[in-house]
């Protein structure tokens, strides 16, 4: 059991990350909190700013009710901020966002303003620091991921299969492709800590085929390794359906259902994490209260698949599944970039 105290290391950690974000002596820094985020991670963040000679401010806001008939987990999308209007404006005028939510501002509905006001914002995963002391940035991830951000940009088309029976088309002509290295330096800009992905959200009716989920793939927002295989039918971005015996099929058929709401059915993102760092076998190590999942997101070679909001596509909702899938190949293109679940050496 992980002990809830601060620790030297975990202020270095915090403060390398901080700096990378381009943080200096003077600068103004806000660190964003709900009532139910993880006060260590608070703590340590407010600690590092001012190892760094910032000026750091607190802004807690209570955690909302939730409106939903079952649990919101792994969403991307905070809703403490709630449209306050003097939150929003805060935040986009403190220059650096220290974002300890517990959802993270990824997908919140304030976070074009505050970035159009020229913040810098890094959501700090909800993770115990022991596993963001492992997953520090570094400068090799930077420029793979960036390499690898740009070939998907101007890709046409992305293609996932594997021998599970996996064979899924996605129509990448257009699709929003971003670069997730672990901190952000440009204003105007957003980031979390861990990183090392590649994200896309393609645009409606793009993803079409069949994504079998096999054993030892991850359903996040469950937090636990599949038991037993999923395969899943998509059509024009929808799952058409579900199939599958065991807990973990009927745990998704239900959760899904309980939404009521088609657009939880819907593809939110696609991509693949390329961290060399991240360990496939992490989530076995920490408790769930201890754990996020961003680590499994980044894991190299996994093909990162997502349901629920995508607002390129003109869709929005609170539903969402995060499942990192192992052992698939991945064509951008002409370009294998994963083959059978090993990330290639294939962006310079």
């Amino acid at each position: 059991m992980l002990s809830d105290r601060i620790e030297g290391k975990w202020i270095d950690a915090f403060s390398e990350t901080f700096a990378r974000c381009g943080v200096k002596p003077g600068d103004s820094a806000a660190i964003l909190s709900e009532t139910q985020s993880r006060q260590l991670n608070v703590h340590l963040a407010e600690l590092a700013l001012l190892r760094l000679g910032a000026r750091p401010f607190h802004i807690v806001l209570p955690t909302p009710r939730n409106p939903y008939p079952v649990p919101i987990r792994s969403t991307g999308a905070s809703v403490a901020i709630g449209g306050l209007a003097p939150v929003v404006a805060a935040l986009g005028q403190a220059g650096f966002v220290a974002d300890c939510t517990l959802e993270g501002l990824m997908h919140a509905p304030e976070t074009p303003q505050i970035l159009k006001a020229g913040a810098r914002v890094l959501y700090v995963s909800n993770e115990h620091p022991e596993a963001l002391e492992r997953l520090r940035p570094d400068d090799k991830l930077e420029a793979r991921v960036r390499a690898a951000a740009r070939m998907v940009r101007g890709s046409k088309r992305m293609t996932v299969s594997s021998a599970a029976g996996t064979d899924l088309a996605i129509d990448m002509a257009g699709a929003p492709a971003v670069g997730i290295w672990g901190w952000t330096d440009k204003p105007g800009t957003l980031s979390h800590w861990p990183g090392g992905m590649i994200v896309s959200f393609p645009g409606s009716g793009a993803v079409n085929g069949r994504l079998v989920l096999d054993r030892g793939d991850v359903n996040l927002t469950f937090k636990r390794y599949l038991e037993a295989p999923i395969t899943l039918t998509i059509e024009k971005d929808y799952v058409t359906r579900i199939e599958g015996a065991g807990a973990d099929a009927e745990m998704m058929r239900a959760y899904l259902a309980a939404w009521g709401d088609r657009e939880a059915y819907a593809v939110s993102h696609v991509g693949f994490g390329m961290n060399p760092n991240a360990r496939y076998e992490a989530l076995s190590m920490y408790g769930q209260r201890d754990f996020n999942g961003s680590e499994l997101r980044a894991v190299a070679g996994n093909f990162l698949f997502s349901t629920g909001a995508n607002e390129f596509a003109g869709r929005y909702t609170a539903g969402h599944f995060d499942i990192p899938v192992m052992r698939t190949t991945i064509a951008v293109d002409n370009t294998v970039v994963v083959r059978e679940g090993v990330l290639q050496d294939v962006f310079g």
